[in-house]
């Protein structure tokens, strides 16, 4: 099968198009012939040589896939051998072939295509895992979303204002903030010119913010525990700002806040799974119904991985990018 593999670490052109074998099928996953890959900041880490490969995954890159089973022990599971799914891997995504646990795959949203799909498994099952289980958003609360443009945040957006939710979002240009709120967030926060510390607070009462989806870290920690009310949660996801931050514990004690973060590829599939059952419950539906929609702002072609990986390190897309796996 063709593939694209990380040569060695360093700047996009490192990926490149090879010949690998097609993975073999394993108890309790399935083979995938793709037909699109998502491409993920967690992408980029690895590509780079700061996201190391979990214990027997594959180095191909790529975390989540859309495609047609072709192989696997199906008994019990719903699935049959063609059915079309999407699914969250552990790698391999960039290759025609891919190895899925078969607890991970979860079926097409009705009316929706494989490109589409492919763009799903890893923003929603990141949200969700964060949000509302980390986070525990409940009804009446409201959440902020650093990074409002980003796969991430075009998710954790359109999630939460369909569950009911007020949200704040932050983004690099105006254009950005406008595409957030056509996506749903009440406010969305230049963060180039303005403070989103006294935009939330002014716009919240001067209660501030219930829950904080950051991806951030760094210097942003202590404004977002200023910007957080009583009880407030603050959930990191990545660290593009940097690793240390300095944070007020004073305002923790008093005020009852908890700073909390998790990574998703590293976690059992066990862990995984549960995710996916509510995810069918809970936002399947609404896929369906079209409360929430696909933001995909460019494909390329397989072999034009590196050329994907440049568009995601520029920041200038709304949403997410998308290789096409044209399958043979």
């Amino acid at each position: 099968m063709r593939a694209i593999e990380i040569t060695q670490p360093g700047p996009p052109d490192v990926l490149q198009l090879c010949e690998r074998p097609i993975p073999a099928v394993t108890p309790g996953h399935v083979l995938i012939r793709v037909h699109a890959a998502g491409i993920n900041r967690p992408d980029v880490l690895q590509r780079t040589g700061n996201y190391p490969v979990p214990p027997g995954a594959s180095d191909i890159p790529g975390l989540e896939v859309a495609g047609e089973i072709v192989d696997g022990d199906l008994a019990g599971s719903g699935f049959a051998l063609g059915d079309m799914v999407c699914a969250l891997v552990q790698g391999g995504g960039y290759a025609e072939y891919c190895s899925a646990a078969l607890s991970l795959c979860l079926p097409l949203p009705k009316g929706m295509s494989a490109l589409q799909a492919a763009s799903l498994p890893e923003t929603f099952f990141t949200v969700w895992s964060n949000v509302f289980d980390r986070g525990a958003l409940a009804d009446g609360e409201t959440l902020l979303v650093q990074g409002g443009s980003s796969g991430i945040g075009v998710t954790a957006i359109q999630l939460a204002k369909a569950l009911g939710h007020t949200v704040f979002a932050t983004a690099g240009s105006d254009e950005k903030c406008r595409a957030c709120e056509a996506l749903g967030a009440d406010r969305a926060i230049n963060y180039r010119t303005e403070d989103f510390v006294d935009v939330v607070k002014a716009a919240t009462g001067g209660k501030g913010v219930d829950v904080i989806l950051d991806m951030v870290g760094g210097d942003y920690v202590p404004n977002e525990i200023g910007c957080l009310a009583d009880d407030g949660r603050l959930v990191i996801i990545a660290l593009l700002g940097g690793a240390n931050a300095t944070i007020p514990l004073g305002q923790i004690l008093r005020r009852r806040l908890t700073v909390t973060g998790s990574t998703l590829r590293p976690r059992p599939v066990s862990f995984k799974a549960q995710i996916a059952a509510r995810l069918r419950e809970r936002v399947w539906p609404l896929l369906e119904a079209g409360a929430i929609k696909p933001v995909i702002y460019k494909t390329f072609p397989l072999a034009d991985a590196a050329l994907a990986h440049a568009l995601m390190e520029s920041s200038e897309h709304v949403g997410k990018i998308v290789l096409e796996v044209a399958p043979r």
